[in-house]
């Protein structure tokens, strides 16, 4: 007879082993400010991806330049590649990113890659569940799962129909089906929208017991269901972000035990948007033209006040209007841009490293109306002269 579900108020309550650590000792667990003094590590860079569309290139030719970036990275050493899913907007056009990153396995050997997020809400969650097993055995293992409620949240499930109010439930029905499916063999589940008997789950991921999952911005979220964790904020931010993300993946180790994981520690950092050349001026210039066009990209998906939300990443400078909608100015004075010359650029990473409290940096070397040369020459002196530096 094979496994079932187990019921309790008439729902399905899936409990997978998410991201842990090995405990050979469970009397002996250290608590969690004395672990968090264990977790440092050595620095990991990633890349964040919105692929912005460029007006004069097809989207045939961008797609390929895309994949011909992305072996860059792959043969210079990058950990990770987080594609970010939105739709209807200049800002996005990798609106299916399982389709996309599949043609990513393909081309790349090394890389870990995923989205940053799947919209959940969007998704059938079984459905969801084969592309991604089917992804994970196509790449050989690499494959990381984000996973998030949309951006702004609600708008973009309300943009195809649905009730924006619907949202949350949706997202947390839609995780626990989730994980479910990539851990049990067969899925019964009863819930406000979806009711599922005995569905064999002929699909499982290469990695055991599921893909790594990424939850970004909420540090208190990311941490309870023990995901790698994203943020945005400058350098002195981050330290008391980190340290709650850590007491509430402490929180989650506490409660689930030693379990295996496809990561021995789980990451977090921040995101910055880079651009490296020659020289601080024209690296500077460059970016400032390029960053007019990253916001004009980006309030295009932005209706009414829908962003007006609680945050939970670290202060940036005040505008009087929707918190990441700042000029040029404003995002290197909150280091949300790095620009400059290798060594102004390794500087910075240099103190992101001594004073961040984290263990990752995800990049975004390609945005605005920057082309895929410019990103390309960009990314490689990120890569030959910053990531390498003693």
């Amino acid at each position: 007879m094979p496994p079932r579900s187990t019921r309790r108020s008439g729902r399905t309550k899936a409990h997978p082993p998410a991201f842990s650590y090995r405990i050979s000792k469970p009397d002996c667990r250290p608590t969690a400010r004395q672990h968090h003094r264990n977790w440092r590590s050595l620095l990991k860079f990633g890349i964040f991806d919105h692929v912005e569309r460029l007006p004069d290139v097809s989207l045939d030719r961008q797609f390929a330049d895309r994949l011909e970036l992305l072996a860059q990275a792959d043969n210079g050493g990058i950990y990770g590649y987080h594609v970010a899913e939105h739709h209807h907007s200049p800002l996005s056009i990798g609106s299916s990113p399982g389709i996309y990153l599949t043609a990513i396995a393909a081309r790349t050997e090394r890389i870990n890659f995923g989205p940053l997020v799947y919209v959940l809400p969007l998704y059938h969650p079984i459905r969801l569940v084969e592309e991604i097993c089917m992804v994970d055995n196509l790449s050989g293992g690499r494959y990381q799962i984000g996973i998030g409620k949309g951006a702004p949240v609600g708008e973009e499930f309300a943009m195809w129909g649905g009730d924006p109010v619907e949202v949350h439930e949706r997202f947390e029905e839609t995780l626990e089906i989730l994980m479910f499916g990539l851990t049990q063999e067969f899925v019964s589940f009863s819930g406000k929208f979806y009711e599922f008997k005995d569905l064999s789950m002929e699909l499982k991921p290469k990695q055991t017991p599921h893909p790594p999952l990424w939850y970004p911005g909420n540090p208190a979220t990311a941490g309870r269901l023990g995901a790698n964790f994203i943020n945005f904020g400058s350098i002195a931010s981050l330290p008391a972000t980190v340290e709650t993300y850590k007491e509430n993946f402490q929180t989650y180790v506490d409660e689930k035990g030693s379990a295996s994981s496809p990561s021995t520690e789980p990451l977090y950092g921040g995101t910055k948007r880079i651009y490296v050349a020659d020289t601080d001026e024209e690296a500077m210039k460059r970016a400032r033209s390029a960053y007019a066009v990253y916001r004009a990209n980006f309030r295009k998906p932005l209706p009414g006040d829908t962003w007006r939300r609680p945050t939970t990443f670290g202060p940036i400078p005040d505008t009087g209007g929707h918190p990441w909608d700042i000029d040029f100015d404003q995002a290197l004075a909150g280091e949300q841009v790095i620009i400059g010359s290798p060594a102004t650029v390794r500087e910075f990473v240099e103190r992101y490293e001594s004073e961040s409290d984290c263990n990752y940096l995800v990049t975004s070397v390609q945005w605005g109306d920057i082309g895929h040369e410019e990103a390309s020459y960009s990314l490689g002196l990120f890569m030959s002269e910053v990531m390498t530096s003693d």
